[in-house]
């Protein structure tokens, strides 16, 4: 087993992603070694988006979120979750 490089330094994020498209985590890391750690107070990282979408559709949308008492921002992520999962587990 050849030795491990060294990771280098990072300015920012996206100079670490493209370093990680590039390369083998194989090469820095060794794996076998490795604990799974849980971080519970990670939060994901968000993108705030435009959408359009017809009139009728958000009022439906807030329609539903107010029933279930929650923000129709947030009712939108769950119907968008629970989309994008079926779709993968489609196939």
């Amino acid at each position: 087993m050849n030795p491990l490089k060294k990771t280098p330094e990072f300015r920012n994020e996206d100079e670490e992603r493209a370093f990680w498209e590039e390369h083998d985590s194989t090469d820095f890391v060794d794996w076998s070694t490795a604990k799974r750690v849980t971080l519970p107070n990670l939060k994901p990282s968000v993108k705030k988006i435009s959408l359009r979408l017809p009139e009728s559709m958000l009022d439906d949308l807030k329609l539903l979120a107010n029933k279930r008492d929650i923000p129709y921002q947030s009712l939108l992520k769950i119907f968008l979750a629970e989309r994008i999962d079926k779709e993968f587990n489609v196939h």
